[in-house]
This record gives C-alpha cells, sequence and structure tokens, in this order.
C-alpha cells in the first residue's frame, strides 16, 4: 500500500481514491501517527499531502526525519514538496502565490515520474510559499514561468515533489504522474467497483428496527442518498422535502416525482417559506445564515420524530446527503458514520472553508443520530451509485443546487423581494442555456444578487440598481473546476433579458474564477 499523510490539504483524501482508480490500495493518516503507521503496515510508498501551513511557521504540521531513513520511496504534493525541501537542508520563503492553472514546462522526460508526459501540462496550484534553493542531490524535472522547482526528484533516494496537485481533476496527466510513483513503487494493482450491497448492508446494519427521516431536496445527492436508504429499510425509511421557499421552481413536484418512481412512499411536504423569510429577517452574515437553516431544517425533522411516536420503532436517524466536498470545506466536523481508514483515522487538519448547512451547520444537540451514506464520495460517484441502482438520468444528472438554497445566492439580507428577483435570474440563464444545448455540458449555474450597485441608463434615464453576477462551471468532483467558456451571444442574451426583465438590475458580470482559489458558491 502507499500511505498517504495528511497535512490538512482539502484534496488529500481525493488523492486515496486516486490511486483506488488506479488499483493501489492507500491509507489516509495523521502525521504524529506516520513512523508508527511504517513500522505496522510497511508500505511500498508514502505520499506528503498539501496543507495550508507554512513549514517555516512555529506551529506547522511537521514529519518526523526519520520517515527518510526507511527507503520508501516518497511523493510529496505542495506543502508536502516544501517539508521535504526544508528537512533535507533546502530553502523555503512566503513568495509568490498561486492559486489555479498554470503551465508546466517538462525539463527531464526520462525520469521515471515524468515517464509518458507531454513537454507542456496544465496543472492546478494553491500554494502560498515557493522554494528558492534545492536540498543536495536534487534535479529539476518540471518548472512553470514562476516556479522553477514545480517538479523535482532525488533520483537515488527515490524523492520526489510536485509543487502543483496531481490529484485534481484540471491538472492534466495527474493521474499519469500518481501512475508513475505508483510504479516506483512496485506496486501490484487490484481495481475495486463501488459496492452497492455493502452500502446496503451498512445502512441496514447501522438502522436495525429503527425508523429513518429523510431530508431529501431534490438535489442529486439527497436523491441518491434516499432511494439507497429506502433500497435498503423500504417503509422504515420516511422522506420529508422542507418546501423553505429557498429553492427553485418546480421542485417539491420534483421530489414527488422520485419516489413515485420508486414505488416507495410520497415524501412529506412541509411548507414553510414565510416562516424561513421571519428567521432569515435582518441577517446578512453567511455563515449564520447557514447555521440558521441548519437548525431550523433539525427543528422540524425532530417535531416530524414526535408526531409519528405510534410506530412500532422508535424514529432515531435523521438521512442526509452529505458528500466528501460538504465535509471537508465545513473543516472536517466528526465523523458521525465511519471512519475512512481501518486505523480509526476522520481527516482533522483541513482549514475550514465555511459551514455546509448539513454539516457545519447542525446544531451539537441533535436527539436524531446522522445517517450519513454518501459521506466519504464525491459527486461523480454519488451519480455513478445512483446509475447502479437504476436512476433514470434526469434525477442523477440534474444540476447540483445548495441545500440552503438561494439564501446564500444573495449576498445580505434575504428579503421576498431579492428572493424573487434572483429566481427570476436563475431561471433566466437555465432557459438561455437549454435552449443552446449547453445545460447539460456544463455543472452548475446561477444568478448572484451581489448587493453591489451601479448606474445604468433606463428610458434615456439615469438609474442606479444591483448588480448581477453570472456563475457557471465546469466540474466533476467539486473539489475544484473551472469557468464554462460559454459563447459571447449567449451571454450577450441571458444579461439583456436579465437587466431588462428583472426589476431594479442596472448589469450583468461573469465570474471567471477558478476553484481555488474562489469556492463553487459566492457565499
Amino acid at each position: 500500500m502507499i500511505l498517504v499523510i495528511d497535512f490538512g490539504s482539502q484534496t488529500s483524501h481525493l488523492i486515496n481514491r486516486r490511486l483506488s482508480e488506479l488499483g493501489v490500495k492507500s491509507l489516509l493518516i495523521n502525521p504524529q501517527d506516520a513512523i508508527l503507521s511504517i513500522v505496522k503496515h510497511k508500505p511500498k510508498g508514502i505520499i506528503l499531502s498539501g496543507g495550508p501551513s507554512s513549514v517555516y511557521e512555529k506551529n506547522a504540521l511537521i514529519i518526523d526525519k526519520k520517515i527518510f531513513s526507511y527507503n520508501i520511496p516518497i511523493l510529496g504534493i505542495c506543502y508536502g514538496l516544501q517539508l521535504i525541501v526544508h528537512n533535507l537542508m533546502g530553502k523555503v520563503i512566503s513568495g509568490k502565490k498561486e492559486y489555479g492553472p498554470a503551465v508546466l514546462n517538462i525539463l527531464d522526460i526520462g525520469n521515471l515520474l515524468s515517464k509518458g508526459l507531454p513537454k507542456n501540462i496544465t496543472v492546478w496550484m494553491s500554494h502560498g510559499d515557493e522554494i528558492i534553493s534545492l536540498p543536495k542531490g536534487f534535479l529539476v524535472l518540471g518548472a512553470t514561468e514562476t516556479m522553477p522547482f514545480a517538479f523535482i526528484a532525488d533520483v537515488k533516494k527515490k524523492l520526489y515533489g510536485v509543487q502543483f496537485h496531481p490529484e485534481v481533476e484540471h491538472t492534466e496527466y495527474g493521474d499519469k504522474i500518481l501512475e508513475n510513483f505508483a510504479n516506483v513503487c512496485e506496486i501490484s494493482r487490484n481495481y475495486e467497483a463501488i459496492d452497492i450491497d455493502a452500502l446496503i448492508k451498512n445502512i441496514k446494519d447501522k438502522v436495525g428496527d429503527s425508523y429513518v427521516v429523510g431530508a431529501v431536496s431534490g438535489g442529486v445527492d439527497s436523491t441518491v442518498a434516499g432511494v439507497l436508504t429506502a433500497r435498503a429499510i423500504g417503509k422504515q425509511f420516511i422522506p420529508v422535502y422542507v418546501d423553505n421557499g429557498l429553492m427553485r421552481d418546480g421542485t417539491t413536484e420534483f421530489v414527488e416525482k422520485i419516489f413515485t418512481h420508486i414505488g416507495h412512499t410520497s415524501p412529506i411536504v412541509l411548507k414553510v417559506g414565510d416562516s424561513m423569510l421571519k428567521r432569515l429577517e435582518g441577517v446578512s452574515d453567511s455563515e449564520q445564515k447557514r447555521k440558521i437553516i441548519g437548525k431550523y431544517y433539525i427543528d422540524l425533522f425532530e417535531q416530524e420524530m414526535d408526531k409519528l411516536i405510534f410506530l412500532n420503532n422508535p424514529v432515531k436517524f435523521l438521512l442526509q446527503g452529505t458528500i466528501y466536498s460538504d465535509v471537508i470545506e465545513s473543516g472536517n466536523p466528526k465523523d458521525s458514520t465511519q471512519s475512512l481508514s481501518s486505523d480509526g483515522y476522520s481527516a482533522s487538519n483541513a482549514t475550514k472553508i465555511k459551514s455546509h448547512h448539513n454539516v457545519g451547520g447542525l446544531p451539537e444537540n441533535m436527539k436524531l443520530k446522522l445517517l450519513e451514506p454518501l459521506r466519504h464520495f464525491y459527486k461523480d460517484e454519488v451519480r455513478q451509485i445512483g446509475k447502479l441502482l437504476g436512476l433514470p438520468d434526469n434525477f442523477i444528472n440534474k444540476q447540483t443546487f445548495p441545500g440552503p438554497g438561494y439564501a446564500i445566492r444573495i449576498r445580505g439580507e434575504v428579503t421576498k423581494s431579492r428572493l424573487d428577483k434572483v429566481r427570476q435570474a436563475d431561471t433566466i440563464v437555465l432557459e438561455e442555456l437549454e435552449r443552446a444545448n449547453l445545460l447539460d455540458k456544463i455543472y452548475m449555474s446561477f444568478a448572484i444578487m451581489t448587493g453591489a450597485m451601479s448606474t445604468a441608463v433606463k428610458g434615456d434615464g439615469r438609474f442606479f440598481g444591483e448588480i448581477i453576477a453570472l456563475r457557471v462551471v465546469e466540474s466533476k468532483d467539486v473539489m475544484t473546476s473551472t469557468w464554462a467558456r460559454i459563447p459571447y451571444d449567449i451571454l450577450q442574451k441571458i444579461s439583456s433579458r436579465i437587466v431588462n426583465e428583472v426589476p431594479e438590475i442596472s448589469r450583468v458580470v461573469y465570474d471567471i474564477t477558478t476553484k481555488p482559489p474562489a469556492t463553487m458558491e459566492w457565499e
């Protein structure tokens, strides 16, 4: 196996996934457990992940230098590369910062780690420090315009490092680099497919005779989680849809259609739009919005639990369609279902980006236990599970939509007026992308009420109104994304319709920021 040592990167777990896709067994561990894990598991290779720290900081996560004495091939990624250089007497400083795409020029294509790569590839960067001198014995395999030591190796000691992230989908030939490292480690392959029967058995074993109320929203994640749970425990699963007034039009009907399709009980629909708006009144902070929505959801589900006491067995669980990107961006809250590894590891070093309402936004004291069967899967894997469950393409390929809905697509206070405007603008975006046959080619598209104001001219008079931003992105697993190259005439049509049809809007701007540094949503 390969040990993956987690220094807090948002994509540490993604390294494990990429290795699994290559048929390579791996284990994610904390830095302080590295030496014991090496002795216990006798790995054929070690990967040091990225992370948010700087190696020269006082409280930076470090690695025991003894790790270099085992003669085990090591690959350092981003922070992991800098850690290798720092420990072996090279020099790392606070320097050039890079977030997003960069062009890597391969300078040595004869090395085992660069074997099979073209001379130029696009890689994904996310770092704030830079290496200015290498330890003795290292050679440069590749460089970018700003990073002369972006890809290095000490062939004799089998030490390798990349300043970019080969594990993310937007790095070209990233899988090839990881495959080359596995070959350096001389690891045999064993490909494992997603085991639906095992997922169903895990749900049955966890739930037993208890009942489960399920938070279904019509999104891909909650749809697949709900169908998987219904398949596992049948009528013990009670789907509940919260019509909070913040979702896209037609969502209630779509949710009902899902459970009709699989022959399950129609969901309980809770219409709480007016109540939700009252709770959000005067609230501008995005984290506070998420927590208010998360707490209200739990209150509603616990109320439903009390109404269902007539059942022979109690309602003990709340099903959520939490996926791994929700968990990692929320700062890796305590895992409520199962560990990431047989050693009981649950990633704990990642920096909190935002509290997803179904993870970091939940209240600490809950009557219900969480059931999250998709917690360790990425978006594209969830869609694969949906296909294995036999769900139609229009169920599992539906454009993703956040649980807090339009509340986090309105910068500042959520009012009925602004809610009506963002919904109208969002509908225009969807309509025009569908007319242009582009809707199924993108991952997500939406409008944002920015809260910024600008001057416009309407009816030959001065008008001062709000700016709407468009975000249309391409992604596979949500860990990285790039903006969609929508034809200019389509963007023009969307812009013209929004400023003409949506009241009090002055102009439309297009967000062309990649992830990283930006997140998928604005809030």
